[in-house]
């Protein structure tokens, strides 16, 4: 793979910003550049400065980069990752480009301000450095004409999805003149170094996400209106009823911006004359209501007022929806569809397609119009936007957060059955490709291991990557070794185990205890190597709480002790495992997931990992080593080193665990020492268990060995508990902490530092875990922990008491 370590983005707004922030996520250097303003600010010549002035002829740039700084969601893994960015502005760093690999252009969606950039960048780009425009929808071939040979044959377009740190797709769209070696290249770089999830997309108007997308959301819209439904019915049949965010219709468009939906179908309406649907771009809701309300300043979220409004009185604060007929807001009433309740209650959601098309009611009649148009628009861009029909599911689940695409959805209705639908709803029908698809004999767009491509009409074979390990694939191919109602061991091949928690939120459960035994006695006799996983969208939640209030609603301190050590115990045999045991987390990796990572050999986290000792919001302390752990990560090196006491570093550790802090990435989870320098950060979640069976190989391979067990912890003792005492009575005096925070942060003190010892002392890992555990035990007892436990349990919430 050709190497990028140098990027350029020119264009410093929301989405330039971004793309920086992301490129710098993945290690690179970024130069961004914007424009140079034409004058000073006011407050700028109040401080004397000019144009001369680099902070000025910057400004542009710097505004971008405060911007993701200070960015919700976070646009950076790190506040250190801003260093990789140098900002500039293209008329003193053009010259610049030179010392890139990649160059982004994210300006103005405007094809007569983009050409003349290029021709720019054309004069001072190095010969072979690649050159890739953000456009959402404009002509690639179009922004590359007049270029030179060299500048086109490197040219396409990467359009990052909003936020580009948050959101997978990434659409990439070569020209005739592209060199496949570099849309190959670029693909790679975004798959396993942004982590994206690419679509390779034509050169055709909005290319596949936008495509459909508007046209779906549109006909949602002059649906509601021509048949009299209402803002909240359309958002709850538009919603995770069908596998879509909850968002639905209209709160999507008052997050995406009136004014920004109006301008796309604008744009698109003259760039797709031959398109048989653009007329809905200007049906009667698009002019007779979206335009007046964007004339009223009803813009959506931005102007707080769109299809919801929102309303604040003695009450609180409300959300009134926008009667569409009237045009006037109003308080909010519940969506009268009686029929979707039971369905809602279905947790398949093909089933609940099924379920929902067979309706005879209102209900009924929406989903199958909505489905009708969404998938025979669909059939009928084939092969105009794209080759096949997983590029168009991809892009809509990677792009748009469905859970299943157009092809997907037909698939889950049945062939004939969806064809049907379109037909009974849609005159226009399905594409001929479809009828030509079906005399084959084939009963699926998907059918096996293989999908359909369209411009080659056959059956294409799903190409193995070589950076992906489908669990579910391989536990129907092979079955699974062991498994209890708690995890399951699946042999991954060569040597390695991967044991899957899949309880709810894979929290931990005598089950899960159990099966970490079964699955070491395994790996002693049959495996080299054992990959801690999860199923699901996070590795562990940590245990199960409503397990733990039971025990306290019954007065069992002896069995919570024996449960506490029964985790503790099967943690410590992962850590001291002969066979090598990776962690491989992912999403949220709280309280317990965060020992049980810590407790293998190494971590292979995604990048999207967070991490943390949460337990003090419950009124508990982690008592499975995660304290152990950070003393051991943290503090103990530094003691080592034999430098003054390690008072920054016990700090450190005590806030994290005090504080119940939470990463927001696992590059910040390693700053914060979660993470060695030794372990990994995937930046593709999809390639997070193949590389983290390749890490037990290794450690295998390279005649792995257990630690050995020894006095390797080091308890700072007496004074230094003092010290940290005094700091957390200074901080309940000013306000910041309640009495029983107060008390739990001197519980958490006096764990990390070994208690009452007269002195410092090197003590084995099993002396901290005794406090760990007869803590946790104490605090069970406390009342205002059994308050907290309570609340959390019944609201889902913390409580400060």
């Amino acid at each position: 793979m050709r190497q990028i370590n140098r990027v350029a983005v020119i264009g410093a707004g929301t989405m330039g910003a971004a793309i920086a922030a992301h490129l710098a996520n993945a290690g690179r250097q970024v130069l961004l550049l914007d424009a140079v303003p034409t004058e000073p600010t006011a407050a700028e010549a109040a401080r004397g400065l000019n144009l001369a002035q680099p902070s000025v002829r910057n400004r542009l740039a710097l505004a971008g980069l405060e911007r993701v700084k200070n960015a919700h969601p976070p646009a950076l893994f790190t506040a250190d990752t801003a260093r990789l960015i140098t900002p500039g502005n293209v008329e003193d760093d053009l010259g610049r480009l030179s010392e890139v690999d990649w160059i982004v252009e994210a300006i103005t969606e405007r094809l007569d301000v983009k050409r003349p950039l290029f021709e720019r960048i054309d004069r001072v780009r190095r010969p072979g450095t690649i050159v890739s425009s953000n456009t959402s929808g404009l002509p690639i071939g179009q922004l590359a004409a007049g270029r030179s040979s060299d500048f086109r044959a490197h040219f396409l377009g990467t359009h990052f999805f909003n936020p580009p740190r948050q959101m997978k797709l990434l659409e990439v769209t070569p020209t005739a003149d592209t060199l496949p070696e570099i849309t190959a290249t670029v693909r790679e770089i975004g798959e396993r170094e942004l982590g994206k999830g690419v679509v390779i997309c034509k050169d055709t108007p909005n290319f596949i996400g936008n495509r459909l997308f508007t046209f779906d959301i549109v006909f949602a819209l002059a649906y509601a209106v021509e048949h009299g439904y209402t803002v909240e019915e359309i958002d709850l049949l538009t919603g995770p009823l069908i596998g879509r965010p909850r968002t639905g219709t209209f709160r999507l468009l008052d997050l995406i911006g009136l004014d920004v939906m109006s301008l796309v179908g604008d744009n698109l309406y003259p760039n797709i004359p031959n398109d048989e649907s653009r007329e809905l771009l200007k049906s009667p809701p698009m002019t007779g209501l979206v335009k007046p309300m964007i004339e009223r300043g009803w813009l959506g979220n931005k102007s707080r007022v769109g299809f919801y409004k929102e309303v604040r009185d003695s009450s609180g604060r409300s959300f009134w929806a926008l009667d569409l007929e009237r045009l006037e807001h109003r308080p909010p009433a519940p969506p009268n569809l009686e029929s979707v309740a039971a369905i809602q209650q279905e947790r398949d959601l093909p089933t609940r397609l099924r379920r929902l098309v067979a309706l005879d009611d209102r209900a009924g009649q929406f989903t199958r119009a909505i489905l009708a148009n969404f998938l025979g628009y669909a059939s009928r861009r084939l092969p105009e936007i794209a080759d096949d029909v997983q590029s168009v599911d991809r892009a809509m689940r990677w792009g748009f957060n469905h859970q299943l695409g157009p092809f997907e959805i037909w698939d889950a209705l049945g062939l004939a059955e969806g064809q049907k639908l379109i037909e009974a709803s849609d005159p226009r029908g399905v594409a001929p490709w479809v009828e030509r698809m079906r005399a084959t004999g084939r009963t699926g767009f998907y059918q096996g291991s293989t999908y359909w491509s369209v411009a080659g009409a056959m059956a294409a074979e799903n190409e193995a990557s070589p950076f992906e390990l489908d669990l579910p694939t391989l536990k129907s191919a092979t079955g699974v070794a062991i498994e209890n109602a708690g995890a399951s061991l699946v042999d991954l091949g060569d040597g390695i185990a991967a044991l899957e928690l899949h309880t709810k939120m894979n929290t931990l459960d005598d089950a899960i205890v159990e099966m970490i035994h079964r699955a070491l006695d395994r790996a002693r006799r049959d495996f080299r190597g054992l990959v801690l996983t999860g199923a699901g969208a996070n590795f562990s939640a940590g245990a199960n709480l409503a397990n733990f209030a039971a025990l306290i609603d019954g007065g069992r301190w002896d069995a919570i002790d024996r449960t506490i050590r029964g985790v503790q115990d099967a943690f410590m045999a992962l850590r001291f495992s002969p066979a090598p045991v990776v962690a491989a987390p992912f999403g949220w990796t709280l309280g317990g997931g965060a020992e049980l990572a810590m407790a293998a050999d190494r971590i292979v986290a995604a990048a999207e990992t967070y991490v943390g000792q949460v337990e003090v919001g419950v009124g508990l302390i982690p008592a499975a080593g995660g304290c152990k752990e950070l003393v051991r990560r943290v503090i103990s090196p530094v003691a080592s080193t034999r430098r003054p006491g390690p008072r920054s570093a016990l700090e450190q550790v005590f806030k994290l665990i005090a504080q119940g802090k939470s990463s927001g990435s696992a590059a910040e989870a390693r700053e914060w020492g979660f993470l060695t320098a030794q372990d990994r950060i995937v930046m593709n979640p999809d390639h997070l268990l193949a590389v983290a069976k390749r890490e037990a190989i290794a450690l295998a391979d390279a005649g792995y060995r257990p630690p050995a067990r020894e006095a390797s912890v080091y308890a700072a003792g007496r004074d230094a508990l003092a010290a940290l005492k005094v700091d957390v009575f200074l901080y309940q005096e000013a306000g910041y902490a309640s009495a029983y925070d107060a008390e739990l942060a001197n519980r958490v003190a006096s764990v990390i530092c070994g208690g009452e010892l007269s002195e410092p002392t090197w003590v084995d890992e099993q002396y901290l875990l005794n406090l760990e555990r007869d803590t946790f035990v104490q605090l069970c007892q406390h009342p205002k922990t059994q308050e907290r436990i309570r609340h959390f349990l019944s609201t889902g919430k913390m409580l400060r008491n």
